[in-house]
């Protein structure tokens, strides 16, 4: 798959050696025509199996189209985003499948102010890559790829440093941590020690092969639940496999979930800063307006997409911003979606209120929220999409809904909402609603399906 988000694909199949070298050959040239000859790139991975030989592919189109690289091997995401800015580097590039299975893989593509790619650029990288447009130097110019391990440590550094770790050390916080084997796991185990905190650190070795499915939702995250409960912690922190996104579960073990992630770190954010805006795409809670007018701030509202948040938050200069996905934004460590910050955000909101997490939760406006996907495939695949939207926008066409199609269909009505989009990582559709009740977010996202032919998994 080539979206906005980059490339990605199965093992051996979509994606291969050829595939990511290719692409990463694309991407360097592009990169030279607007930053000048001999760029610097970043290039990290996650843990997969798989990603030292991408990554070697990866680096080899690199090299070969005129870039200088550093190579920071098995990191986080939002790592690669701190190194960026670190170095003055021009761009960086992530071999990284995010919370898909361990048979995918991909490539992610930051810019040099360590951004996902906007849209405009997304779609000109692929374009390029389909057209064979790649601008290979002669083997003179070919520059040798160095090595920097300091990626954790600069990354933890880069978080002490943005928030207040006094009351976080002085609470002596129990943790516990799954990594689910990926990127994440050493900087976010060194983050919570370097803040005090007891961990327990679940499935902590980077090794890439996933003890559960990696997507960091409820059903996968049970022995983290258990664990959290049985160890009377404070809660218990999920990371995906490039540890930019966090869940977090209470310290009765209860599922918090990804959307609480975001409306948590904001409101740490936003006692702090004592207001500022704050940006989230059309797929997160209506909890985020709720914290945001408790201190008189404004939620702009974005397409799906790190790259979109990011851009509503640097024209407005948004205090924080993220994703329902359980992706935080923090500026003052990068801009990319990092579950470090959110780890440090939500620890220095429990430490500042004096009391648990889970009471925090509770006095939060309570929504009932259901995620669906639909498989594109007996539909036609995406070329299916177009008619799915339509339909969808006709069906709630009355003086009732608001109709936004910024991305995909988003429907508000008095009493809830839905949405329905192409997913940028996978070929299907998600249909997303929220209401008062459980109930009426499953009538909604049922009408919105029926509407358009769709059948909900």
């Amino acid at each position: 798959m080539l979206t906005v988000s980059g490339a990605r694909g199965i093992v051996g199949r979509s994606m291969t050696p050829a595939v990511a070298a290719g692409f990463a050959a694309t991407f360097a040239t592009l990169v030279k025509e607007s930053r000048g000859p001999s760029p610097l790139v970043m290039l990290g991975r996650d843990s997969r199996p798989s990603g030292e030989a991408f990554a070697a592919a990866a680096m080899s189109g690199l090299v070969l189209a005129g870039c200088r690289v550093v190579d920071l091997g098995v990191v986080a995401t939002p790592t690669v985003g701190v190194m960026i800015g670190e170095a003055g580097a021009d761009a960086g590039l992530v071999v990284t499948a995010s919370h898909n299975p361990i048979e995918w893989n991909g490539i992610k593509c930051l810019d040099g102010d360590g951004v996902a790619l906007a849209a405009p650029v997304a779609v000109e990288l692929i374009e390029r890559y389909r057209a064979g447009v790649i601008g290979y130097v002669p083997v003179t110019d070919l520059a040798a790829v160095r090595r920097d391990e300091s990626g954790h440590e600069t990354h933890v550094a880069r978080v002490l440093d943005a928030v207040d770790c006094g009351p976080i050390r002085a609470a002596k916080f129990h943790v516990v941590l799954d990594s689910v084997n990926g990127g994440g796991a050493e900087s976010g185990r060194m983050l919570l020690e370097a803040l005090g905190c007891t961990v327990e650190h679940l499935n902590g070795e980077p090794t890439g092969r996933f003890a559960h499915v990696p997507e960091p939702i409820r059903e996968n995250l049970v022995d983290l639940a258990e664990a959290t409960a049985v160890h009377g912690a404070a809660c218990g922190f999920a990371q995906d496999p490039d540890a930019d996104r966090l869940a977090i579960v209470d310290e009765r073990g209860r599922y918090i979930g990804e959307e609480y992630t975001l409306a948590l770190a904001a409101r740490r954010v936003l006692q702090v800063a004592g207001g500022g805006d704050v940006a989230a795409n059309l797929s997160t809670s209506r909890m985020i307006d709720d914290v945001a007018a408790a201190h008189g701030s404004t939620v702009l509202r974005t397409p799906v997409g790190e790259a979109n948040v990011v851009a509503a938050m640097r024209r407005a200069g948004a205090v924080i911003g993220g994703e329902g996905n359980g992706g935080v934004v923090f500026p003052p460590v990068c801009w990319v979606r990092d579950s470090l910050a959110a780890m440090a955000l939500v620890l220095g909101l429990v430490a500042e209120e004096g009391r648990p997490l889970g009471a925090i939760v509770d006095d939060l406006p309570r929504y009932g929220m259901i995620k669906r996907k639909v498989d594109l495939a007996d539909m036609g695949g995406t070329d299916a999409v177009p008619g799915v939207l339509a339909a969808v926008a006709d069906h709630f066409d009355g003086a009732e809904c608001r109709v936004n199609t910024a991305d995909g269909v988003r429907v508000d009505l008095p009493d809830g909402w839905v949405h329905v989009r192409p997913s940028n990582t996978e070929p299907i559709a998600r249909i997303i609603a929220e209401a008062e009740t459980a109930e009426r977010a499953e009538t909604l996202a049922a009408e919105a399906a029926e509407a358009a032919g769709l059948v909900l998994a």
